[in-house]
């Protein structure tokens, strides 16, 4: 049985975390990022009301969450979406992922940067830009993110035909469906294979790859995230969801990337720039040295700071030069 002492610690150890990540966001975001300067909780409670019942004091005085209350991380989730991006009936099943949405939105706005060093400097033409979504999930983040803040069509795919359904919902909820489109991978080892269309054109690709090699390391991950927050054991269930495909897979990050740089070979025609997360450091070396391998033209590592998180991502092409610039006339 919990004690008041338990629990009084508890939103102690939340509190502390929120504010010590609201504090170091500040200063780590993407200078556009709009959430770089922390949360108006006043604010978003009044786009959507039922964030008021879960807002806490920190001991600095500030309003915030308990971000160890799944209920309370995803009702600022669709308070941050209702107000910033006018989505007011964005929700999630239970059990799929529940993502921040200033890292998410970080992601978008780095490639929105390296979109813009590709065309001299010059923002390409937001009514052309197509991105790939790869693994978009039943949340739907990065392509809503995509499609309302950046103005971006928006190609979804997944393997979980579950989260597709819900995703379409949310597309015909908030009428985006003229500007994201959902669809399926039949295979789990299909990336782009059978993905793309004959003579579909793709700007620019992201992908989040689940990190974990199995399911004991992603239950290893969620431990130290409750302990980050000074939560019990018991505290399993709380915000440290996602489905098996979300959170591992064979061989982990590593390998999932090694097989999307392989088979996206086969359409680099089709796309400028492709892009996947790389959580861990030490996987940028191995993957750099796959690119070369596979012949590709170009190639990034962009340093992404998110809060106490350190992240990336990598990018890389398979146009030339001439096929470049043929690329930014004819549709940027």
């Amino acid at each position: 049985m919990k004690t008041s002492k338990g629990r009084s610690q508890r939103a102690a150890s939340s509190a502390k975390a929120t504010a010590d990540q609201a504090t170091s966001s500040k200063n780590s975001l993407h200078p556009a990022n709009p959430h770089q300067a922390g949360y108006d909780m006043a604010a978003l409670a009044l786009s959507y009301p039922a964030l008021a019942a879960l807002l806490v004091t920190t001991p600095r005085g500030d309003q915030s969450i308990d971000f160890a209350d799944p209920i309370a991380v995803k009702t600022l989730n669709q308070a941050l979406l209702a107000h910033h991006y006018q989505l007011p009936l964005w929700d999630l099943p239970e059990g799929y992922l529940c993502p921040p949405v200033p890292g998410r939105l970080d992601y978008l706005l780095y490639l929105a940067d390296l979109l813009k060093s590709s065309h001299q400097g010059k923002t390409p033409k937001k009514s052309q830009l197509k991105l790939l979504d790869v693994g978009c999930g039943a949340n739907l983040i990065y392509s809503l993110l995509a499609a309302r803040h950046f103005g971006w069509q928006v190609l979804a795919s997944d393997i979980d035909q579950g989260a597709l359904q819900h995703g379409a919902e949310i597309l015909a909820q908030h009428l985006l469906t003229d500007r994201i489109e959902l669809r399926q991978q039949a295979s789990s080892q299909h990336i782009f294979d059978h993905l793309l269309q004959a003579g579909e054109y793709i700007d620019v690709t992201l992908c989040n790859p689940p990190f974990h090699s199995s399911a004991e390391e992603a239950a290893a991950g969620s431990a130290r995230k409750r302990d980050n927050l000074g939560l019990a054991s018991e505290a399993a269930e709380l915000n440290f969801a996602g489905l098996s495909h979300e959170l591992w897979c064979d061989g982990g990050e590593l390998k999932f990337i090694q097989r999307m740089m392989q088979q996206s070979v086969a359409v680099g025609h089709q796309v400028y720039w492709f892009s996947s997360l790389v959580s861990k450091k030490e996987h940028i070396a191995p993957l750099q040295a796959m690119l070369k391998k596979l012949g590709v033209t170009g190639q990034q590592v962009v340093e992404m700071a998110q809060g106490n998180k350190q992240s990336r991502f990598i990018a890389w092409t398979f146009l030339t030069p001439a096929q470049q610039q043929l690329w930014r006339q004819h549709r940027w």
